[in-house]
């Protein structure tokens, strides 16, 4: 027992600090201030991260007056939000596609992206519920539009993961119209699936009959520059 006593007491002893351990070290503090980054530190992609630059590079800025939530608008804040919207391609180009008759749309209807055209009936995979033959629709969600020159197509979906799901971006409504009626309702024929077990002489039926929305959709309707821009400003009135 005392070998064993020993034999720690030895390792601890050399472990005590020397006179010559603290010559090493330096007082620079670690934060994300530009003076305390040494300039190699920071011209170096390898040991600096972009999230590092970043934020060493844009320091956020104390404002020196918040404004209240009491003050009131410009006058002009109405024409900045039509400018916001109204970006320099949409009003070259939307009066060529308003022109240009037959019309196609590439609408969503619970997350599911269909082709459609004036006149085309579409069965849905589901059975669309809270609505009832005779009901008119009006998608609002939609992707693409276009006719046989021009396409307008909304910005690209953003891919998920485990943690964030996809994100899909839509085309502003106020540019176009479409509605669909709804038709009624189908159901396929009668399925049986025979369920058995091993070494088990009982055999169990389960039967299933699906049945699915019909749509028929009667316009697509790409608005015009001047209704586009009366629906942006009764809309921020």
């Amino acid at each position: 027992m005392a070998l064993f006593v020993r034999t720690i007491r030895r390792p601890l002893l050399e472990a005590r600090p020397s006179a010559h351990f603290g010559r090493g070290l330096t007082t620079v503090s670690h934060t994300l201030e530009t003076g305390n980054v040494p300039d190699p530190l920071l011209q170096s992609g390898q040991h600096v991260s972009q999230d590092l630059k970043q934020k060493v590079e844009s320091a956020p800025s104390i404002p020196q007056s918040t404004p209240s939530s009491t003050t009131p608008a410009s006058p002009n804040a109405r024409q900045d939000v039509v400018s916001q919207y109204l970006t320099p391609s949409i009003r070259t180009l939307l009066p060529l596609l308003h022109s240009q008759p037959a019309h196609y749309i590439t609408a969503h209807i619970h997350g599911r992206p269909y082709l459609l055209t004036p006149g085309d009936t579409l069965r849905l995979p589901f059975l669309m519920p809270h609505v009832k033959a005779g009901d008119v629709l009006r998608l609002n969600r939609a992707t693409h539009i276009g006719s046989r020159d021009y396409t307008l197509k909304a910005a690209e979906a953003i891919k998920g993961n485990s943690d964030h799901g996809k994100i899909v971006h839509y085309l502003d409504e106020r540019l176009f119209t479409c509605r669909a009626t709804v038709v009624g309702v189908e159901s396929e024929p009668m399925r049986v699936v025979e369920k058995t077990k091993r070494r088990q002489r009982h055999t169990r039926h389960v039967y299933s009959k699906h049945k699915y929305t019909v749509l028929r959709v009667g316009e697509v309707e790409v608005k015009s520059l001047e209704e586009y821009e009366e629906a942006l400003k009764e809309e921020k009135q």
